[in-house]
């Protein structure tokens, strides 16, 4: 590992002017390439204590051995340059956004003189119209053998064509009428051409008036007794309304945009994708990639464009408007980066976030998508048996542990400012989530306080005392049924450990887990570590994991445990402690609408606990019961009209006011 400190620029040395800059290891390649407003104060931060750096930092800067940079003029410049770089040498630590596979077009070849419709991937050629890209090929074949019945524009091949030519009989799109047959002559190459330019006007979105014309056609066929031609043109229009149900319309004004979401967590991102012509979703497209270091999402939207249009080899064309969920925090950076696109397009680029309408409809669907994508690619990822032996493995090592860590217990104290303090245990055995394992706990204030490290102790002694409790009944039973497996402290052979006899079922906190995770630093795994101890469960090791940098926090240590960013131990750890905060917080927001019910309906006659615990396990929270009728409440087993009217009217006196988590600003509605 190297130290920076021996390649650390003099003092000085660095300009405060805008610029790219990049590192490179000692065998001379580049492996990090950025852009900085000022070079000297992005530098700098490279150089700070390494224990400050996030984790995927601290790896470049202790693989790299050299630092240079180039001065620019402008922040356009430097984005330019900083992508051209970024091509070019392929850094390591630099954010990839890969997937595998070139998306399909809808192409028709203008270019020659049979236009053909057709699937096309790969780069794109002059003279050729694309419309798309497409998630899947099928969707293309799908919706073009829909426009062919009315556009019967050629989409063979060359060869087919030419055998067809020579032969004088068209092929079998050309008999059963989703071809003009210009092989043979049926249509000239005007014709033809007028059909394959009335397929791109269909394309574009200038569908209105074509279907309009078509219908006064059927009508005019209809009124003349030309009844064939009429059911023909029936079809036709029939046809183009299918297919353009397969693209439905989205925006109104018929605009031609990309929108582009993201989700992330602490160590990934995803992000998606709609490609909009013409006001119609043409086409999608997600990435999944690691994340570089802690950066706002204006800046991951920032990077993910500048690959998306500067680094794709001209495959995704930039559009006149793309929207985004976040714009970069400097004005300076928003503005270089509209400039670069502008310049790449040929023409204006608007990048905006929408507020509104539409627009922001259509980008929380995209959001949702992307989110949908980060989790199908974390259930692939940890279902596989392989991936999670690996990564109980690099736990084990990482920690120093005796044996894989086969169940793993996870707790996370959830509480708003200082009122309702709950806690969650999860546990995963072989990697996978045990939810009949999972438990509950109202935190009492029995270590003197209800702060996290104070709650933390508090569950684990409580815990781990069961721990023991349940293995004391377990002697107890072995010593009644026989003296000499008692005497030597093993169960009797038909007794199972933490089986209860009289039901057969596990007892509750029978099972000792192989590795204990609290969420949080070093405070809360000294806390849990001290609990442990005077539950009498000392051999059994534990370990923080805190949120910021993704540090793994071993007890009564001044320095944490630093995984790979890459590590499959690491993700299964994010993976324990996220799902502990998650059922964590369910059980505080259910604690929070059952003490608001009894509050807000303290006073209204004839109901006490028994039916306001009623009320909650019908409607599961204040909000659902705030917005159900007199007639529902009174459908709640023990309730009449009189009583049901006296909840509403108690509930319409006191107008809802949204609870708000005072650490994170996060607006609580139960």
């Amino acid at each position: 590992m190297a130290d920076p400190t021996t390649y650390r620029p003099a003092p000085g040395s660095i300009p405060v002017e805008p610029g790219v800059y990049r590192f490179s290891d000692a065998r001379g390649r580049v492996i990090y390439v950025g852009k900085a407003k000022s070079l000297r104060s992005r530098l700098s931060s490279y150089f700070q204590d390494l224990s400050a750096l996030h984790p995927r930092t601290f790896a470049m800067v202790t693989t790299a051995a050299k630092v240079e940079w180039t001065v620019v003029r402008t922040e356009v410049e430097a984005l330019q340059l900083e992508y051209s770089w970024i091509k070019e040498f392929d850094p390591r630590f630099n954010v990839r956004y890969r997937d595998d596979k070139s998306y399909p077009y809808l192409a028709v070849t203008l270019n020659e003189e049979f236009p053909r419709a057709m699937v096309m991937r790969g780069a794109k050629k002059r003279g050729v119209r694309y419309f798309g890209p497409y998630a899947h090929a099928w969707a293309i074949r799908e919706s073009l053998d829909q426009l062919l019945r009315v556009f019967p524009v050629r989409s063979c091949s060359k060869g087919v064509f030419n055998r067809s030519k020579q032969i004088g009989r068209p092929c079998l799109l050309g008999y059963i009428g989703k071809c003009s047959a210009p092989c043979v002559g049926r249509v000239d190459a005007d014709e033809h051409r007028d059909i394959a330019d009335d397929l791109v006007a269909f394309l574009e979105g200038k569908t209105a008036g074509y279907i309009r014309r078509l219908e006064k056609e059927m009508k005019g066929a209809a009124a003349e007794l030309d009844f064939e031609r009429a059911a023909r043109l029936r079809d036709d229009i029939a046809a183009l309304d299918r297919a353009m149900e397969a693209n439905a319309v989205v925006l109104g004004d018929g605009t031609d945009a990309d929108v582009v979401a993201l989700a992330e967590d602490a160590l990934e991102v995803a992000v998606q994708v709609f490609y909009v012509r013409g006001g119609r979703v043409r086409g999608q497209r997600g990435w999944v990639a690691d994340k570089s270091d802690d950066v706002p999402a204006g800046e991951l939207v920032e990077r993910f464009l500048l690959q998306l249009y500067g680094e794709l080899d001209g495959e995704v064309a930039v559009p006149r408007e793309v929207l985004v969920p976040a714009l970069p925090a400097d004005a300076g950076e928003a503005a270089a980066l509209t400039e670069l696109l502008t310049e790449l397009r040929g023409g204006r680029v608007d990048i905006r976030v929408p507020q509104r309408g539409d627009k922001r409809a259509l980008l929380q669907t995209v959001a949702a998508n992307a989110k949908q994508s980060l989790n199908l690619h974390k259930t692939k990822r940890a279902s596989d048996l392989t991936t999670r032996s690996r990564a109980l493995q690099e736990v084990q090592e990482a920690l120093e542990l005796d044996e894989p860590p086969l169940r793993i217990e996870c707790y996370d104290i959830s509480n708003l400012a200082g009122t309702e303090v709950v806690a969650s245990m999860v546990v995963f055995e072989d990697g996978l989530p045990r939810k009949s394992e999972y438990r509950k706990f109202t935190v009492r204030g029995e270590q003197g306080g209800t702060d996290d490290v104070a709650s933390i102790r508090e569950v684990l002694i409580r815990r781990f005392r069961r721990l023991r409790e349940s293995h004391q009944a377990d002697q107890d039973e072995a010593a009644a049924d026989g003296t000499e497996t008692a005497e030597a402290g093993i169960a009797a052979p038909e007794l199972r450990p933490g089986i209860d006899p009289e039901t057969g079922r596990p007892r509750k906190f029978a099972y000792a887990p192989g590795l204990v995770v609290v969420d949080g630093g070093q405070p809360q795994v000294n806390a849990a570590r001290q609990a442990m101890d005077e539950a009498g469960v000392s051999d059994i090791p534990v370990v923080g994991l805190a949120k910021r940098l993704e540090e793994v926090w071993p007890p009564d240590s001044d320095h944490p445990i630093i995984l790979p960013r890459t590590s499959e131990g690491l993700y299964l750890l994010q993976r324990v402690r996220d799902e502990a905060h998650r059922f964590a917080i369910t059980f505080h927001r259910q604690r929070r609408s059952t003490s608001m019910v009894d509050s807000l309906l303290d006073g209204v006659p004839g109901l006490g606990p028994a039916r306001r615990k009623a009320l909650m396990k019908e409607f599961g929270s204040l909000k659902r019961l705030r917005a159900a009728t007199m007639e529902q409440i009174a459908e709640v087993p023990g309730f009449g009209p009189a009583t049901a009217q006296a909840v509403v009217d108690a509930l319409a006196e006191r107008p809802a006011v949204p609870a708000v988590n005072t650490a994170t600003g996060e607006i609580l509605d139960p």
